[in-house]
């Protein structure tokens, strides 16, 4: 089993890649620590699973996935992050994630969702399975964070988490003036018109952390 591991830290990469090879000490293990390096890696070859966390410089994982999924439909992803099922979920499964696990549960589940994914299957706890039935069941009305793009979506989070345009910028590696942009076009697609009802929304949503 070939198993790319996609993450910008590397005692979170050594970690997974032992948990790895503790269970299947044959297994091919191959690390990434940013976008570029994962799109280079799987176009050079083959890759039973890609473990991808979302948050990552430059291009966020989410962006990675929608462009594997263009040029490896077939490749199976599984999303690992810091960020709750809340937050995120279900919008990585509706990009094409065979999986979503936190880090905190990580240890415990890593090795499971591996199997079934690889096994053709997808894997989700029960949280999210919730997630996505009351998703479901929910009015025809979408909720204003649900009209964001992916990267929208991330400087909102960034905005309600207190950081500046300028802090935004260098986290993302983009430049003020286009976070600015960013930040302007959620506030219109959100019907606000300021960062503290930004940040109310979140908070209100669950949707920070």
């Amino acid at each position: 089993m070939n198993v790319l591991i996609a993450d910008d830290h590397a005692v979170v990469r050594r970690g997974l890649k032992q948990i790895l090879l503790d269970r299947y000490p044959a297994a091919g293990v191959a690390e990434a620590d940013n976008a570029q390096e994962v799109l280079n890696l799987v176009c050079e070859q083959h890759w039973d699973i890609l473990v991808l966390d979302i948050s990552m410089p430059g291009k966020s994982g989410v962006e990675v996935l929608k462009e594997l999924k263009k040029l490896h439909p077939k490749l199976p992803v599984l999303i690992l992050t810091t960020h709750s099922e809340e937050q995120y979920a279900i919008r990585v499964l509706r990009a094409g994630a065979a999986g979503y696990i936190t880090k905190e549960t990580a240890p415990e589940q890593l090795l499971t969702a591996i199997q079934k994914i690889v096994s053709g299957g997808k894997y989700i706890s029960e949280s999210v399975a919730e997630l996505l039935a009351a998703n479901l069941s929910v009015s025809e009305e979408t909720a204003a964070h649900e009209t964001l793009s992916d990267r929208e979506y991330q400087v909102l989070r960034l905005i309600a988490s207190g950081k500046t345009i300028g802090q935004i910028g260098r986290e993302l590696l983009l430049s003020a003036n286009t976070i600015s942009t960013y930040r302007a076009r959620i506030l219109e697609k959100m019907g606000m018109t300021t960062n503290a009802d930004l940040t109310r929304y979140v908070i209100e949503n669950g949707l920070s952390g």
